[in-house]
Formats: structure tokens, C-alpha cells, sequence
């Protein structure tokens, strides 16, 4: 006689919990004009403006300024303006680039008077941010162009004085910095799609990651997926990204090696980039394992850090995707040692709240929303302008660490017991009728204090 077949190995542990669906990116719906059009990637007016003042530099052969932000979407933007301006017959001993320093904002008067000694007619910043502030620089030039993605008013006084501008932020699906300056520069010259699409790859899967589909209303990269295979784009993102995440924070590397290079293979055989991803991967490593803390609400996991490197967001990325619970919305790093007397922060939302229905998790709002509680109304301002800015998906501050503490009061981190929060993110408790009928003993708990990575 035949025994019968059993379900499973007796004591086998349970498959696992299925990790939440995500809508793809690129079929967030489109904002429509009058005429029923897609607004994509930027309004037409902005697009076509930035055109006219990119061909209008290349022209003038004049003096000019490039000012990538230091990610692999920032410098991407900036290599892609830079050889479309030598294309269109701007000398290249004409460009120069200002790359800011360590926890720099274009807006600090150092950056600012560091910029003017360039003597530029013609600015380009790409991938800085946006936010009301005095000219790019005081001395007299033509025209400061900004172009971004990051979150910006509908006001445009929203951007620096005098400057003009060209966002995505209000253009959904958001493109990237690099997209967004890839589809400017491509019809001006018919060499800028075989030079810049791996770079324009680069640059975007850097900020939305390496699954992304290239589906309309993204263009069309088969052609250059085929040429230089995803796998190889995908390592020049990690090399690029890595000098601005060293305690050195030598960027110049990467933009050097970026706008250096004809092809991707140049960039992954960098000694510098190699060097610098080991340094990262290992800091990254040594910061992972902190446990986090929990807001009284449960809302917000808080992992509190401390490195002289740029792991912060690196680690908030990656606890987004995999803490789980009904309640969790913000996963927020705080590293109390990249800045003497600041706390640099960074959000991100879990891929569990952004599987679920209803209104999405908008971090800046939250952010904001968790000042507006506190009984202090100088808090705002003493929390500066570098608070709650970025994207409404991956925000972020930095700000001083006394600050911090009263934020961290406001949210009553901590007041939830810790190992209770993080079982529950991990896997629940199963209960039926008040009773216990199984205990996951896997929990992220067991975790923290292991070795390994995430």
C-alpha cells in the first residue's frame, strides 16, 4: 500500500510572505493639456525655451558653466549638455564644471562666489533642487538655465533669481534629470542618440533603479541595451555613484571618468571607481545592521547612523524594501557623522505602502506635517532650508542635530517597544480568536547584530 503523500519535509518553515506588487513607473498616468495631449517630460514651452538658450551658447562661443549635482543622474545630465554644446561647435576649452563641496548647496555664498570666478556667460545647472533664492551668481552673464526634476512650486519664483527653468517635478511619470536633458539635447544634433543613451541609462536607472521598464512615453533604448547590455549600465551606475558616498568625497573622479569616457567598458575598468565602490560597500556593510527605532504611531522606522560617508541613503533604500507592516509609510536613516553638528537624513517610502491603495505617501508632506506639531513655532525656521526637500517618494534633510532631537521628540521615537515594532515589520504574529496558532521566530530582530547584508 502506497503512504500518502505529504504537503512538505516534516518542520519545513512556511513559504515566505509574497513580497507587495508595485505599479510599473512608467504607467503612472500623464497630465493632459487643453488639446488632450501628454505634458511629458516638461511643459513643450520650458523644453523648447531650454533648446533655444542651449543652440544660443553653442553660438556664442562664449564662457560657460556646467553644474552637474554629484549622483549618477546629475553628472549624467551634465555629460550629456556638455557633449551636446561641443557638438553644436562650442570649443570644449570653453566649458568648465563647478562641482560642489561636501554637503555644499548651489545657494551657500562659498559655491556661489566659486561659480562667478569662472566668469561664465551661459550656466546650466542640472539635478540641484530648486527653491527661491539670489541670482546663481552675482556677476553679470546671460542666462542661468535650470534643469530638474526634484520637487519645485508651482510659483515660479520658486527658483533662483533671474534664472529660467525647465522641471519634470509636475510632469508625471517624473523623468530624471539625465532623461529629461537627453530628450532636450536629442534633436539638436543627430549624434547626441548614438553618444549620450547610455549615459541618459546611467543617469536614470541611478534614481529609479534597474528594473524600470523603457516603455512609453520612455523612449526607445533597445538599441542601446543591445549595444552595451544592462548589466554593464548597471555596474557604471554603483562606479559613478560610489567617489560621492567616500568620506573623500571625490567626485571630480566620476565626472571625469564619465565625460571621458566613449563607452561604459572605459568606466568599469577605473581603478579609482573600483577603489572607491569597495570603500562604500564595506561602510555600507559596518551600517546596515542598526536597529531601528519606531515612531509612537509605528509610521516611521528611524535607523540612526553614524559615518563620514554618504551611506545614508544607500541604507534607507534598501530597508525600504523589505520592512513590512500595515502601518509603516517612511523609512528614515539619520547619519550623525558626515557633518560636524548636523544630522544628514534620508527618507524613502517601503514597497509595502506603495503597493497599498488610497492616497500615496508624500515624505516631504509628512515631514512638514510632523513640524507643524511642535509646540516651538521657530522650529521650521531653525530646521533651515535643506529640510524636507528632493522628492515627494525619497526626501530627506540636513539639519542640526539639536533640531533633530526636538523632531525625533515630536514622533515620540522609541515609545513603541522596538522589538515589538520590528517583529511586526518582519512577520506578524498570527493570531485567531485571541489565541496564538503560530510564531515566526525568523524575525528582523534575529537580524540585527548578524553579518551579511540586506
Amino acid at each position: 500500500m502506497k503512504r500518502a503523500a505529504t504537503s512538505g519535509p516534516v518542520g519545513s518553515k512556511k513559504a515566505k510572505k509574497p513580497r507587495p506588487e508595485v505599479p510599473e513607473y512608467h504607467l503612472t498616468p500623464s497630465i493632459k493639456d487643453a488639446a488632450g495631449n501628454d505634458i511629458w517630460p516638461a511643459p513643450q514651452a520650458q523644453i523648447d525655451r531650454a533648446r533655444e538658450i542651449i543652440r544660443e551658447c553653442a553660438a556664442a562661443g562664449k564662457k560657460t558653466l556646467i553644474v552637474p549635482d554629484k549622483d549618477a543622474d546629475g553628472l549624467s545630465s551634465g555629460a550629456i549638455l556638455q557633449r551636446t554644446l561641443i557638438l553644436l561647435g562650442l570649443a570644449p576649452e570653453l566649458i568648465s564644471a563647478h562641482l560642489l563641496q561636501k554637503g555644499g548647496s548651489i545657494h551657500d555664498q562659498a559655491e556661489r562666489e566659486a561659480m562667478a570666478k569662472h566668469e561664465p556667460q551661459y550656466i546650466f545647472v542640472l539635478d540641484q533642487g530648486s527653491r527661491r533664492a539670489p541670482p546663481v551668481v552675482d556677476t553679470p552673464h546671460r542666462t542661468a538655465l535650470i534643469i530638474d526634476h526634484h520637487w519645485a512650486g508651482d510659483d515660479e519664483a520658486d527658483f533662483p533669481a533671474g534664472s529660467e527653468h525647465v522641471t519634470a517635478c509636475h510632469s508625471p511619470p517624473v523623468a530624471t534629470s539625465s532623461l529629461l536633458t537627453y530628450l532636450i539635447c536629442l534633436p539638436l544634433h543627430p549624434a547626441v542618440g548614438e553618444r549620450c543613451s547610455w549615459l541618459c541609462v546611467v543617469g536614470t536607472h541611478g534614481d529609479l533603479g534597474n528594473t524600470l521598464k523603457w516603455e512609453p512615453p520612455f523612449p526607445d533604448m533597445k538599441l542601446t541595451f543591445k549595444t552595451y547590455t544592462k548589466k554593464a549600465l548597471n555596474d557604471v551606475v554603483s562606479l559613478i555613484n560610489a567617489p560621492r558616498r567616500t568620506a573623500s568625497f571625490s567626485v571630480g573622479r566620476a565626472w571625469a571618468a564619465l565625460t571621458s569616457a566613449a563607452t561604459p567598458s572605459e568606466i568599469l575598468q577605473n581603478r579609482d571607481l573600483l577603489a572607491a565602490r569597495a570603500e562604500v560597500n564595506a561602510e555600507v556593510e559596518r551600517c546596515t545592521h542598526t536597529a531601528p527605532q519606531f515612531s509612537a504611531d509605528a509610521k516611521i522606522a528611524v535607523f540612526r547612523i553614524s559615518s563620514a560617508a554618504q551611506v545614508h541613503p544607500v541604507i534607507a533604500t534598501r530597508w525600504a524594501g523589505h520592512l513590512q507592516s500595515n502601518k509603516l509609510e517612511v523609512v528614515l536613516v539619520a547619519n550623525e557623522g558626515y557633518l560636524p553638528g548636523m544630522v544628514n537624513f534620508s527618507c524613502r517610502i517601503p514597497r509595502s505602502a506603495r503597493a497599498r491603495s488610497g492616497p500615496p505617501v508624500n515624505i516631504i508632506d509628512t515631514l512638514r506635517g510632523i513640524v507643524e506639531q511642535s509646540p516651538d513655532p521657530t522650529l521650521r525656521e531653525r530646521l533651515g532650508e535643506s529640510f524636507a526637500r528632493g522628492h515627494k517618494e525619497a526626501s530627506g534633510g540636513i539639519v542640526p542635530k539639536e533640531e533633530f532631537e526636538e523632531l525625533m521628540a515630536i514622533m515620540e521615537v522609541g515609545k513603541k517597544s522596538t522589538a515589538a515594532a520590528a517583529a511586526d515589520a518582519g512577520s506578524p504574529t498570527k493570531k485567531a480568536g485571541g489565541k496564538v496558532i503560530a510564531k515566526q521566530s525568523n524575525t528582523l530582530m534575529n537580524y540585527f547584530g548578524k553579518k551579511g547584508t540586506v
